[in-house]
């Protein structure tokens, strides 16, 4: 049983990020850095196309744990060959507290639709729906065809949560970086993991009409 003071600061969770070819690499980075500042354990695979998007979108030719977060929280990341479907991941005897797959590209989610496994990122989301655990994903493309909403709903019918890449307006963002805290916080807080980030809605500090 977790410690419960360890439960509130993140200490114990273990969570499985997955990075695919969608834009959206600042959100994966970000969310890279909230969840180990807030003490999760994370094992990271990045396809291919992940790896070309962190060198088009923020000039990282080769991302690494250590050049993914501060230094000092690089050795809660623990780095995985996409290839490698016979790792610790593709197992459901690797205990997990949730996957998220952020971004997802509509590739990756038609392969988690269809029940493949033919990289570690599809075969370890694979079992997180047959184990009954939390596999969230962060479709951003727009538009979307009628094959990517079946993709979705067959997705969620098997018990993953789809959480698009759409950040909210009314914490009255300032910045892009703004916008990328708004989509990390909820992953977060999908997953359990505490946060500071500034997502929370607070009606009674809102305007009279």
């Amino acid at each position: 049983m977790h410690d419960s003071n360890n439960e509130k600061k993140g200490v114990g969770k273990r969570i499985v990020v997955a990075i695919t070819g969608a834009s959206g690499a600042i959100y994966a980075k970000r969310l890279l850095e909230c969840l180990t500042g807030n003490g999760a354990d994370v094992h990271l695979v990045i396809s291919p196309y992940g790896r070309r998007l962190f060198l088009d979108e923020l000039a990282i030719e080769e991302p690494s744990a250590e050049n993914l977060v501060e230094p000092s929280l690089a050795k809660a990341i623990t780095v995985y060959p996409y290839r490698d479907v016979g790792a610790r991941l593709a197992s459901g005897s690797f205990l997990t507290d949730g996957m998220i797959i952020c971004p997802c590209s509509s590739n990756t989610l038609g392969e988690v639709a269809a029940g493949l496994g033919g990289n570690l990122i599809s075969r370890a989301a694979a079992v997180h729906l047959k184990e009954g655990r939390k596999l969230i994903l962060v479709p951003r493309e727009m538009p979307i065809s009628q094959i990517e909403i079946e993709n979705m709903l067959r997705i969620s019918k098997s018990g993953g949560i789809l959480c698009p890449a759409s950040p909210g307006f009314y914490m009255l963002p300032e910045s892009v970086d703004d916008l990328a805290d708004f989509v990390v916080g909820k992953l977060c807080d999908l997953v359990g993991v505490p946060h500071q980030l500034n997502t929370r809605w607070a009606p009674e500090s809102a305007p009279e009409p």
